[in-house]
């Protein structure tokens, strides 16, 4: 495929791009600076209108050129591209920059023809993430289908995103597919952060509790490419497990005291559930902490 892929330059999309290049696609990264990877760039602010659908119809390399039959479609828009919480600038920039850029990719992909769009939404739309004071969830583990009804603009903008993608979807019968993506760790990371997590488990609770390996992110994009047809959908995408040394029946008595429990949980199980993405889309995660600290 050709990908037009938004934000490749951050966390989440450098990890995603290799994991897609390795399955043989061509990526475009966009973004507002070069990501250092070996691949297509272009520089684009994506909340200027414009710009968004000329880089979307426009040669991409000049290897492009090459063939003398035009400018190649997008076979499908992945939008990761965003300010990625709040507390960086303003609430209202995060707000505008992140409603304002999704609006704009998934307007050009729709108006271009490109058949999928595939975009990152986030775990702070549950409402827990950066909550005022401690908000549990209504029922563990989390599903799709639990109230979003975040406190911050950053999860505002994501919940809106979601609107705006379904309106999109609903006129134009493409797929759109959101990510619900829970907390990025990076390889690197599991030795850095992870003893301090199994120290103090309550560090974890805005997280739900759960995280996803950034290589298993980019397992979870290629599952969407390759499953065609769904229409408008929600997934979750977390790893297997828990991210602390705690049972999960230790987590539900320490943190969820009074918080419904959906069926029957395993010992490690994630209270962010990913059983949606598993079972429409085949995601099936590889990673997991205790493979690197025991």
């Amino acid at each position: 495929m050709r990908i037009f892929f938004t934000g490749g330059s951050g966390k989440a999309g450098k990890h995603a791009i290799r994991h897609l290049q390795a399955q043989g696609h061509r990526v475009v990264n966009i973004d507002l600076v070069p990501s250092g990877l070996d691949m297509s760039e272009l520089l684009v602010d994506l909340t200027d209108a414009g710009q968004v659908i000329g880089a979307m119809s426009q040669y991409a390399d000049f290897d492009e050129l090459e063939t003398g039959t035009g400018v190649p479609r997008f076979d499908a828009v992945v939008h990761f591209a965003a300010v990625p919480r709040v507390m960086i600038g303003t609430d209202a920039e995060c707000f505008r920059i992140n409603t304002q850029s999704t609006y704009n990719v998934i307007e050009a992909a729709v108006k271009l023809g490109v058949p999928k769009v595939i975009f990152a939404s986030s775990e702070t739309t549950y409402g827990i993430c950066f909550a005022h004071g401690e908000v549990n969830p209504d029922y563990v583990p989390v599903d799709e289908d639990h109230p979003t009804v975040p406190h911050d603009s950053y999860a505002m903008s994501k919940v809106c995103n979601e609107a705006t993608a379904r309106s999109f979807q609903a006129r134009s019968g493409i797929d759109i597919y959101g990510l619900r993506i829970n907390n990025v760790i990076e390889p690197h990371e599991y030795a850095e952060k992870f003893p301090a997590f199994i120290a103090d488990p309550a560090t974890r609770r805005r997280n739900i509790f759960a995280y996803i390996d950034a290589r298993d992110l980019g397992h979870m994009v290629e599952c969407c490419l390759k499953t065609d047809g769904l229409g408008y959908q929600l997934f979750n995408v977390s790893n297997d497990d828990l991210s602390v040394g705690i049972t999960a029946q230790q987590v539900i008595d320490r943190f969820y005291q009074g918080v419904a429990q959906r069926g029957t949980m395993s010992e490690n199980e994630t209270m962010y559930s990913n059983a949606k993405a598993k079972r429409m889309v085949g995601f099936a995660p590889q990673h997991a902490w205790r493979d690197v600290l025991g």
